[in-house]
């Protein structure tokens, strides 16, 4: 019988690595998902990879549902003669859609981005973040959060998928109630 001849460790590397990308591209492929279908953000079942290892799948805000969420927002606040910016950040942090109303304070744009990082990053409300600075005063310190009334957060069956952040309001209790009001239109 012939000896076969072991392959190097680069052949092993690059066959692994090209094996691996085949994997990536399908999942990559498989795990996008869409939230807004006219019933609201639904979440998707976990899959199996290729060698047994379990993947989750993750429901994503579509830019047309956070476009609507924002511009519920702005509109509620004008409904009461407020003029406030909106921002609707992904699961990730990372923002999707802007609105800066009409004459709202030019430190609300990045107050509103970051009051809906803080939403989306704990899952919470901002007024209710804000309590537990008593307990933990340096969450304060964690770069991108404010913890002032005005966020929160959108989920789909218990899992966060985006959140809104609102500014400008003559209240934080009014920033959240109108972020609120973004997020109603979404569903749960």
């Amino acid at each position: 019988m012939p000896s076969r001849k072991k392959p190097s460790r680069r052949t092993r590397i690059l066959v692994g690595g090209a094996a691996l990308a085949v994997v990536g591209a399908g999942v990559v492929g498989t795990v996008a998902a869409s939230a807004a279908d006219s019933t609201g953000p639904v979440s998707a079942p976990a899959a199996v990879a290729a060698g047994g290892a379990e993947l989750t799948r993750s429901t994503h805000l579509t830019l047309d549902a956070a476009e609507k969420a924002a511009q519920a927002a702005v509109d509620a606040a004008g409904k009461e003669g407020r003029q406030v910016s909106v921002a609707v950040v992904d699961r990730n942090g990372n923002t999707l859609v802007t609105l800066r109303g009409d004459g709202a304070g030019p430190q609300s744009y990045e107050s509103a981005e970051r009051k809906a990082f803080t939403a989306v990053s704990w899952n919470a409300p901002t007024s209710e973040l804000a309590e537990r600075l008593a307990q933990a005063p340096n969450l304060k310190d964690i770069p991108g959060t404010l913890f002032l009334a005005g966020g929160t957060p959108v989920t789909a069956k218990g899992a966060p998928v985006a959140g809104i952040g609102v500014a400008g309001a003559p209240s934080g209790d009014l920033d959240e109630k109108y972020a609120q009001a973004g997020a109603a239109v979404l569903g749960d």
